[in-house]
């Protein structure tokens, strides 16, 4: 590791902060961002009168069927002594209860980086992109579809930091099933703090997991310091219908009584989890979200809170589940304008996601779909903005640098586009006049490089080209990318007493408890 002080920023980042690009071995790019800033509008699908019809069903499914919360007697005693009814398991508030509690969240805060520039503004305008989430599997034109080792959670975790076009590091990328499940979340959040800079997500597979994460996080970041400042984030899964288990509403607790950021994402598949209808998916989202977020203000008020969602239609022929439909697309969109008026930054149903088997067509357009709907929404946070495929089953690397085009293009959309003098270019028309070309204007020569967006993977070249090259598609372009992007990888610098000190915390943490694999 290098001898350099590891970076604890002081204050937020700024509001206008964009992304840019630094040359480093060779011209590759290194990332230097915060969440991007919207300058175009979100889209508003629903009217005020639709908006208050999903909110009433939402405050009806929480007063008149509940939520429960199993296995977790202080979730309830908290909620019993904040009014609301407990019977059992089942928690029913009053119309207008929860909405209430949630009031103290945040519209807005910060999302910390190791590295000030890498700090996130969640809510409002910006826009944070992350890697995908939770797959077994991982698959490469090389080797094939297998199982997630750590040294591809670690690859992800590197490819994600060189990217400009993914804000932040993610959670469980992969799963790596070389280590016990019992030990993973260590070596998982060892890799999101030592190699790379960006914020990041922590355990949540049981109470004392996050409390490790959550203790690893402070010997990077300083007790002192991360008293006062949200620097990992908890990503809490609803058991959709309508359940809380005490293993994520434990987790939870963990991370607000820390005063972390926790995110609340039911996952309600239309015709399983929950009813067909758009309009029913996004009030149950609603619903199961508020109560999550209300249980993180009951125990430390001023939590900073993400209304999350992940929601997809299935194929009521056959049972599977599909993604980019327009249904879903629609309900993305109905949550955008939900979540603001709950008064939360929201994260998207989905980003880029396929239920393909590979890295093809199917999966791209499924991906685009998807991800137009998450971007018109106005969400805050994308999951999934990069490598998902089989409905999340695996991650794939050439997919995954395929998306960040995508997502580059996406952050270059909502930039807009100036109207200023320069933008106009009327000096380029008095250099050329009528019938000639502009290539070779002052104007041309001054914005070439950053007119548009270009793609990271190599183009094809023409037919003739392509042809004698061996006609390479799209996959095996960006097969070459990644391994390019790996080759260029430098790991950030780390204060050594912080990276002696989370080792010996993993090494301890190992050595007290017995291999399990389940």
């Amino acid at each position: 590791m290098a001898a350099d002080a590891i970076a604890t920023p002081h204050a937020a980042p700024r509001a206008d902060r964009r992304t840019r690009r630094q040359p480093r071995n060779g011209g590759e790019a290194v990332l230097e961002c915060g969440a991007a800033l919207r300058r175009i509008p979100a889209y508003a699908l629903l009217d005020d009168d639709a908006l208050a019809a999903i909110e009433e069903q939402a405050d009806w499914i929480l007063s008149e069927i509940g939520i429960e919360f199993r296995g977790d007697e202080e979730a309830l005693t908290l909620f019993r002594r904040a009014g609301a009814t407990v019977n059992d398991a089942r928690v029913r508030f009053d119309p207008g209860h929860t909405r209430a509690l949630c009031a103290t969240a945040p519209r807005i805060f910060t999302l910390t980086g190791r590295d000030p520039k890498n700090s996130l503004v969640l809510g409002g305008d910006h826009l944070v992109f992350m890697p995908g989430y939770g797959s077994p599997f991982v698959s490469d034109l090389d080797r094939g579809r297998r199982y997630a080792e750590l040294e591809d959670f670690r690859n992800f975790v590197r490819l994600t930091f060189m990217s400009p076009y993914l804000h932040h590091s993610g959670g469980t990328v992969c799963e790596p099933t070389d280590i016990p499940v019992n030990k993973r979340h260590l070596d998982m959040v060892a890799a999101h703090l030592t190699l790379s800079t960006k914020p990041f997500m922590g355990s949540v597979t049981a109470p004392e997991r996050a409390a490790d994460s959550i203790a690893m996080a402070r010997i990077a970041f300083g007790a002192e310091f991360m008293a006062q400042n949200a620097v990992i984030q908890a990503n809490i899964n609803v058991n959709s219908p309508l359940v809380f288990d005490d293993t994520m509403s434990g987790a939870l607790r963990a991370y607000a009584a820390a005063g972390q950021s926790v995110a609340v994402s039911p996952a309600i598949f239309g015709g399983a989890m929950g009813p067909v209808s758009p309009a029913a998916v996004a009030a149950q989202t609603l619903a199961e979200g508020m109560a999550g977020i209300a249980l993180a203000q009951l125990v430390r008020p001023g939590c900073s809170c993400v209304l999350g969602s992940f929601h997809s239609t299935m194929n009521l022929k056959s049972g599977a589940l599909t993604f980019g439909s327009p249904e879903a697309g629609l309900a993305t969109l109905a949550l955008g304008q939900l979540g603001r008026r709950l008064g939360v930054p929201v994260r998207s149903g989905g980003g880029q996601i396929t239920a393909a088997n590979a890295p093809d067509g199917q999966a791209m357009a499924d991906s685009a779909s998807a991800m137009w709907a998450t971007v018109l929404s106005g969400a805050n946070m994308v999951w999934h903005a990069a490598g998902w495929l089989e409905g999340g089953l695996t991650m794939s690397y050439e997919k995954f640098v395929m998306d960040l085009d995508q997502c580059g293009a996406m952050l270059r959309l909502i930039r807009g586009f100036a109207t200023d003098a320069e933008a106009m270019g009327r000096d380029a028309y008095r250099e050329t006049g009528p019938g000639q070309n502009f290539l070779s204007t002052s104007h041309t020569l001054r914005h070439f490089r950053t007119a548009n967006h270009q793609p990271d993977i190599p183009e094809a070249g023409p037919y003739e080209t392509w042809v004698e090259a061996g006609r390479p598609d799209l996959a095996q372009r960006a097969n070459r990318r990644w391994k390019d992007m790996l080759a260029a990888y430098e790991a950030p610098p780390m204060d050594p007493g912080a990276a002696e000190a989370l080792a010996d915390f993993v090494t301890r943490r190992k050595a007290e408890m017995p291999d399990a694999w389940y």
